[in-house]
């Protein structure tokens, strides 16, 4: 029954990707741009894949893989802001971006030493 469900989920998660690159979904950004129709899969790959770490946040079997899953997707959300960044010529997206990977790193150091049983002063 487990690989049945493992299988399942490959072939819509597979489905899924396969309509974003063979099919594209609207597009977000302006079409003048060189290359948009890759930053707009780029971005909805990105999305994709932020959902689906808040899904293993969300059902995550143990603390630790929920706090695995909480960094990755912050790791997703600085990928967008770099395409943002890249599409929009605002600077400013990339400074959201270098906040967030310090907030991320810091969380993930102080929620690493409390998993761990240790105080988070030492």
């Amino acid at each position: 029954m487990k690989i049945i469900k493992w299988l399942l989920g490959v072939i819509i998660l597979g489905a899924i990707i396969g309509l974003i690159i063979f099919r594209p979904l609207p597009v977000l950004f302006y079409p003048n741009l060189p290359h948009y129709e890759f930053y707009n899969r780029a971005f909805y790959i990105l999305i994709l894949a932020c959902l689906m770490c808040l899904f293993r946040v969300v059902k995550g079997p143990s603390s630790t893989d929920r706090l695995v899953a909480i960094d990755l997707m912050g790791i997703m959300i600085i990928g967008l802001c770099g395409v943002l960044t890249i599409v929009t010529g605002r600077g400013w997206y990339m400074d959201i971006g270098v906040a967030w990977a310090l907030q991320s790193f810091i969380t993930v150091l102080a929620f690493s030493k409390y998993l761990e049983g240790r105080n988070l002063d030492a």
